[in-house]
């Protein structure tokens, strides 16, 4: 009963071959099919997306944290192309060695090239100084390291800017020639005749004027070194004193009158206690006139009093609205350092020269606002300048 003939296990038999190949065939097609997918899932993990796919799946940041941080903006980035005014004014901002002049000198030496840049009505200069925390002057710095507002807006154009520049002087030697200073006017007259052999060269101009309660102009502008110096000489002093008034009418009658076809640099140097007790303008009425002949004052103190007065104050004020500095000596014989000290920062300047926003020849008064980036500097410039009125 239990006997099975050869025929049925034969069949048995090959039913079981079938199966194992049916079995081994369906394990193939599932070991292809795991492949494939996996290889298409690689594949399509590693192939690039498309840039709107990309965008729509990269991780956004937060929304404070996708605005733009504020920069300071240099007022004349790097990449700015110059202009053809800076291309010609480039071939004279090469600052050259000024030779120091000999007593005998009769005339400025004329080894320092002429800078000539032209200026139109509604074009500024402005003449400014750099120095560090300690008052030691910075030189070398590129427009790139400035900031400027003229009546609160950028210029439109800059025109040129040159470090240690050479543009031409146009110097005033005011010393005051008052009772209250006659003991020590020597000093003065010896300071005030090295410091013009010293700073004028070929171009440059300087007049001399004494002042008590009038103004006694001793030499007009000149480039003879020999006449300002006879000029001085011949100043004496006594009477009272009216400092605002002589500044106002130097600025008035020698600055202010001045007709130059190019950019100059217009500098008074004032010697005087600051005292004044004669005066018909204020102090403010001279500040004014000065803005309005662009002219920098750099006063040297002749009160040698271990405290400082009320005309130091005065001094003081003068010179910082427009753009100069006030000196202090400590003893009368140091007067002469005072003028070394200005002659040195006049061959540290900088000037710059641009065209404002919304400029009118309406006679107003303009602010200005010039700044370094580097905070570590201070910029030394006069705070404002008139527009000239229509003519």
């Amino acid at each position: 009963m239990g006997r099975v003939n050869a025929r049925e296990t034969k069949d048995i038999q090959g039913f079981g071959r079938i199966n194992r190949v049916r079995v081994t065939l369906r394990d193939q097609a599932v070991s292809s099919l795991f492949v494939v997918s996996i290889t298409t899932v690689f594949t399509l993990l590693l192939s690039p997306l498309p840039s709107d796919a990309r965008a729509a799946t990269a991780p956004q940041p937060p929304a404070a944290a996708r605005q733009t941080s504020p920069t300071v903006q240099p007022l004349f980035p790097a990449s700015q192309p110059p202009t053809q005014a800076q291309s010609s004014a480039a071939q004279h901002s090469v600052p050259t060695p000024r030779p120091v002049q000999t007593p005998d000198s009769a005339t400025p030496s004329s080894s320092r090239p002429i800078t000539t840049i032209k200026v139109q009505a509604n074009e500024v200069v402005l003449i400014f100084t750099v120095t560090d925390k300690k008052g030691r002057f910075i030189t070398g710095l590129k427009r790139e390291s400035f900031g400027l507002l003229d009546d609160g807006r950028p210029p439109v154009a800059v025109l040129n800017f040159t470090q240690q520049t050479n543009l031409p002087l146009r110097v005033g030697i005011m010393l005051d020639t008052s009772s209250s200073i006659r003991q020590r006017f020597q000093f003065e007259q010896d300071s005030a005749i090295g410091f013009l052999r010293q700073i004028l060269h070929r171009g440059d101009l300087a007049f001399v004027e004494g002042f008590d309660i009038q103004t006694d102009l001793a030499q007009s502008f000149t480039d003879n070194i020999a006449l300002l110096n006879r000029g001085i000489r011949k100043l004496r002093p006594g009477g009272g004193t009216a400092l605002f008034d002589a500044l106002h009418k130097a600025c008035r009658d020698q600055m202010l009158n001045l007709r130059e076809e190019g950019a100059v640099r217009r500098i008074l140097i004032l010697v005087s206690d600051g005292d004044d007790n004669y005066s018909r303008y204020q102090n403010s009425d001279a500040i004014k006139m000065c803005q309005r002949a662009e002219t920098i004052i750099y006063a040297i103190s002749t009160n040698i009093s271990p405290n400082k007065s009320k005309g130091d104050e005065v001094l003081r004020v003068i010179s910082e609205a427009t753009g100069g500095q006030a000196l202090y000596p400590v003893r009368i014989e140091d007067v002469a350092t005072g003028f070394r000290k200005i002659e040195e920062e006049l061959r540290s300047q900088y000037s710059l020269i641009y065209r404002p926003a919304a400029f009118k020849n309406d006679g107003s008064f303009r602010t200005i606002n010039l700044q370094v980036i580097d905070r570590r500097y201070k910029v030394r410039v006069h705070k404002g300048y008139f527009a000239p009125r229509p003519e």
